[in-house]
């Protein structure tokens, strides 16, 4: 009867034992997880990148790290960086004489196709000096190839008149085909300098132009369009309820003429794209160059986004 009491005192124990071991293993088989893709979410990424230029003001709110500072610039009014691989070691090693850097545009970087189109103005440069180099560098070599091959002139007096007549063909007919080869050389020479030097000298204009002299021709091209736009806003956009963006470049030439028109952007109808380039042919010619533009400008490339509105107004910024 003393064991059976005692096992009866003791049971609650063991049963609370029992419970308790059981509600650990339970709780062991259960794993908490916090949502990782939540706070991935809100935590705010950091962006590093490498630019080729620089300003002396710094951002107010940066949009990534940089090794200089550089606030504003590019070609276009979008939020855009320009992203490109670092040019290689034989890239960099032809290097453009200062008189071709002066006439290339100023614009900075920024992601756009006339930025590509800069790019490509620079390697047309390029390869035109690279083709005058090596007719110059050939053509040193015909010469002295020539100066190297021609025999002297001078015979001894006691020589036969025979053998004099006998080395005189051979000497004239590799001086002629040098003086020949030479001849076309400078002809190409003269070609390819004369292509160069005919080359108009652009500049290309975004949104954000700061220089004074630009910023006033283009704030005059700006109300010249958007006046002539909202005379001739296309009717069929009014009937038909269309509206959009498209992002285009006028480029004009010293005397106010059209150079050419090319949409980088569409609006998504075709519509209001060729409406777009008929009211910068109604608006043409634009203003002439002033005096300070002309020195170092034939050709000024205005990009601009182009905004039907809803209103039924057009806008550019």
């Amino acid at each position: 009867m003393g064991l059976s009491e005692t096992f009866r005192k003791r049971s609650p124990l063991v049963w609370a034992l029992w419970f308790s071991l059981l509600a650990h293993a339970v709780l062991l088989t259960l794993h908490f997880q916090p949502e990782l893709k939540a706070l991935k979410d809100q935590i705010p990424s950091l962006q590093v990148m490498l630019v080729n230029s620089k300003t002396r003001s710094a951002p107010e709110k940066a949009d990534a790290l940089a090794q200089a500072n550089l606030d504003r610039g590019g070609n276009t009014d979008e939020k855009r960086q320009m992203k490109s691989p670092l040019p290689s070691l034989q890239q960099m090693q032809p290097s453009m004489p200062a008189a071709a850097q002066a006439t290339l545009p100023s614009a900075t970087t920024a992601a756009s196709p006339h930025a590509a189109e800069l790019v490509r103005e620079k390697q047309r440069v390029a390869q035109l000096e690279q083709e005058a180099q090596a007719l110059l560098t050939q053509l040193k070599a015909s010469q002295s190839v020539t100066s190297l091959s021609t025999p002297p002139l001078t015979q001894p007096k006691t020589a036969p008149k025979q053998q004099m007549d006998k080395h005189v063909p051979v000497q004239s007919q590799p001086t002629t085909a040098a003086m020949q080869e030479m001849a076309k050389l400078e002809a190409l020479i003269a070609k390819q300098q004369e292509a160069y030097e005919m080359r108009p000298k652009r500049q290309f204009v975004g949104a954000r132009t700061r220089e004074y002299r630009f910023a006033n021709y283009v704030e005059q091209w700006r109300q010249q369009i958007e006046k002539v736009g909202n005379l001739n806003y296309p009717q069929t956009a009014k009937t038909q309820k269309l509206y959009g963006k498209l992002q285009m470049t006028v480029s004009i030439k010293a005397n106010g003429s059209i150079e050419n028109i090319r949409i980088h952007q569409s609006s998504g109808h075709r519509l209001l794209d060729e409406s777009a380039r008929r009211i910068v042919q109604l608006a043409a010619p634009f203003p002439v160059f002033p005096a300070d533009i002309r020195q170092d400008t034939d050709v000024l490339s205005i990009t601009r986004t182009w905004t039907f509105t809803r209103d039924d107004q057009l806008s550019t910024e």
